[in-house]
Order: C-alpha cells, then sequence, then structure tokens
C-alpha cells in the first residue's frame, strides 16, 4: 500500500469497555481496579517485606517467590494506572511511542513470569525427586543466575514481534479496543499488511507460554509419581504441601491464560467479554500470588506473624502474668 500521502498517526486512543462508556459504570469501574492494584501493591511488597526481613527465607525457593513478588507489582503497574485514566476520562490519548513502550514492557514481563514459573517447578522437582543433591544443584549462586537469564530471555524474546509491529505505518484509525496498549489490538489498526507480524507475535507467544508449560508439567507428573512411593501418609502429605502452593499459583497462570487465548477464538463473543479476559488476565494472579503463599506457606505465615510481631505483645503479657504468679 502507497501511505507516502497519508497522515500518520501520532496517538492513540484507549477505547476501554465500548459497552460501558457511560460516567457511572466507569467511575464503579475506576473504584474497582483502584482498590484492586492497591491490594496488589500491598500484598507483594509485604511478600517482598518479609524475604528481605528474615534472613530465614533466604533460600533458592523464596528467591523464586521474591522474583515473581516484583514481576506481580512492575506487571499490573504497566498497564493498570492506563486503565485508571480511561475509566476517569472521556477520551485517554496516549502518544504512539508510550503506547509501544508499553505493549514491550506487558508482553516483556509476561515472558518473564512464564519463565520464572518454570524455574519454580525446576526447584520443586529437585527439593522433592532429588533431595540428596538439592543442596548442591540448586545453590544460591545458581538459582541467581537463572532468575537473570529468565528477566534477559524475558525481554528479548518480544523484541522481534515488537519490531515488526513498531515499524508499521499507523495512518487510519487510532482507536485501541482494549482497556491498555495491546499489542493485537494497536496491530490492527497498521496501513500495511500484518500476517507476518501477526505469525511472529503468535509464534513466540505459544513458545514462550507452551514450552515452559510442557517442563513444568512433566516436573510435577515426575513429582506427583515421586510422592505416591512414599511409603508413610504423613511424607506424602508433606510433600506434597511443600509444592501444593506453586502448583496452585502456577495452575492460576495459565488457567487465567488459556481462558483468554480461547475466548479470543470463540466465535460470538462480544468485545467487552474479550477486553474482560485480558484485563482479568493482568489482575488476577499477581492479585492472588501473595495471598496464595501467605495462607500456604507455613514459614511464611510465621515469618509474617514476626514481621508484625505478635511478639512485641505476647512477650510482654508473658512476663506480667510470671510477675503476677511470682
Amino acid at each position: 500500500m502507497d501511505d507516502t500521502n497519508q497522515t500518520r498517526v501520532t496517538e492513540f486512543i484507549i477505547v476501554g469497555f465500548p459497552g460501558l462508556q457511560d460516567p457511572e459504570r466507569k467511575a464503579i469501574l475506576f473504584v474497582v481496579f483502584l482498590t484492586l492494584y492497591l491490594m496488589i501493591l500491598l500484598g507483594n511488597l509485604l511478600l517482598i517485606g518479609i524475604y528481605v526481613a528474615d534472613s530465614g527465607l533466604h533460600t533458592p525457593m523464596y528467591m523464586t517467590i521474591f522474583s515473581l513478588a516484583i514481576i506481580d507489582i512492575t506487571l499490573p503497574t504497566c498497564t493498570v494506572p492506563t486503565m485508571l485514566n480511561v475509566f476517569r476520562s472521556a477520551t485517554y490519548a496516549v502518544p504512539i511511542q508510550a503506547c509501544f513502550t508499553q505493549t514491550y514492557f506487558f508482553l516483556a514481563l509476561g515472558c518473564v513470569e512464564c519463565f520464572i514459573l518454570l524455574i519454580m517447578a525446576y526447584d520443586r522437582y529437585l527439593a522433592i525427586c532429588h533431595p540428596l543433591h538439592y543442596p548442591t544443584k540448586m545453590s544460591h549462586r545458581f538459582t541467581l543466575k537463572l532468575i537473570t537469564i529468565c528477566w534477559l530471555g524475558g525481554f528479548l524474546c518480544p523484541i522481534p514481534a515488537f519490531s515488526l509491529g513498531m515499524t508499521k505505518p499507523y495512518c487510519g484509525p487510532n482507536k485501541v479496543l482494549q482497556c491498555f496498549c495491546d499489542y493485537s489490538g494497536v496491530l490492527r489498526l497498521a496501513c500495511a499488511d500484518i500476517v507476518l507480524s501477526s505469525y511472529v507475535a503468535l509464534a513466540v507467544g505459544m513458545c514462550v507460554l507452551f514450552i515452559p508449560m510442557f517442563f513444568i508439567l512433566l516436573s510435577y507428573l515426575k513429582i506427583i509419581k515421586s510422592v505416591l512411593q512414599i511409603v508413610s501418609s504423613e511424607g506424602r502429605f508433606k510433600a506434597f504441601s511443600t509444592c501444593g502452593s506453586h502448583l496452585l499459583v502456577i495452575s492460576i497462570f495459565y488457567l487465567t491464560a488459556a481462558g483468554v487465548y480461547i475466548s479470543y477464538r470463540i466465535p460470538g463473543n462480544s468485545v467487552d467479554l474479550r477486553i474482560f479476559g485480558a484485563v482479568f488476565q493482568n489482575i488476577f494472579p499477581p492479585l492472588m500470588n501473595p495471598i496464595i503463599y501467605c495462607l500456604r506457606t507455613k514459614e511464611i505465615r510465621a515469618s509474617l506473624l514476626k514481621t508484625f510481631n505478635v511478639g512485641r505483645f505476647y512477650p510482654l503479657r508473658t512476663e506480667i502474668r510470671s510477675r503476677v504468679i511470682a
């Protein structure tokens, strides 16, 4: 297509939910998502604070949880402020460069999360299936290397699709049917053939999503096989509880991602429902992860009590009681 005489778009208008454009509903959405965002920040900052404050948690397993908490803060921070601006404004325009920057960080952080979940599964596999080799194979230094590779790999993976999308000419409609700058929503607005860009983005996305998922499933199949060979029921319960929180976190992430992927490919779904699926994927896992770890992980619960110190009050009561008894 010859676009030399066409006006280039300099900004995109983020529409939000097309069916929820009245001020009252947008005000409700603003309050709901602001509340959820603050809960995400509070929960994950609390998890990070517990890890930093308690040296007893400075183990490979909790290093990966710490990394996941950082992602669970940065990923919603990349998108939710845009959503809030969309909900409180009649129209919200974003410069094209800023929009693509948000798209890149959203894709990159999503890739990092997939890789971190894979490390978590590998950590549990070694701890349960090869406990004697765990201290040597999963050392602090090796875990730090793996986490660094995850972050570097996550930020490299989106570059091919991102570069193809950003170099397209944008000269036609500039309304993004999403609550933030979503890659597929922005790419549809290009005034050029997007088939190659779409296939590259799909290939990268499927590889990043399904290759880690395959190895995660393989790890947990081996974990289950190993646990079932434990003779005592107490030992089996302890082994399952050790990896239960990780498995729950992984399940929430992949089930929401799969739900969004399927919803985009079911004909007849409303645009609002598809947008809600993408927004739900951004909000729900970061909201649930700190709750799961605080409720299901005994060491974090104990550290949480120690951090808030219920010990400031109880030792005092114990001292008073001992004096009264004396």
